[in-house]
């Protein structure tokens, strides 16, 4: 019997560089998707805390209920107007922060 020799094609230094870019462009739309997806889901226990419906919610900020449903399941992301609008009719306090990156190990 005979063996075949299995021989790992070398890549090339701009094959890696661009692997790299897609890992990077990968976890920067992972982290964002994310974020929007925590989001949807503090309105939408914010919303049923209080015992209002998508409809209520979209009447109280000028809204329909639909894009209160794509709100709610991440599908879209609203202006920080609409966060406010959306922390008003809910009786919350918006807070928008920015902070220094944690550094992962």
């Amino acid at each position: 019997m005979s063996q075949k020799k299995t021989v790992t094609k070398r890549r090339s230094g701009a094959q890696i560089k661009r692997a790299k870019a897609d890992n990077k462009e990968r976890r920067v739309a992972y982290r964002q998707a994310k974020e929007g997806f925590e989001l949807a889901e503090r309105v939408r226990q914010a919303r049923e805390r209080l015992g209002i419906t998508q409809a209520e919610l979209a009447s109280r900020i000028g809204s329909t209920q639909p894009a209160i449903a794509r709100l709610e399941a991440g599908g879209s992301t609203p202006s920080l107007d609409t966060l406010r609008r959306i922390a008003a009719a809910l009786d919350l306090e918006l807070v928008v922060e920015l902070r220094a990156r944690r550094v992962a190990a």
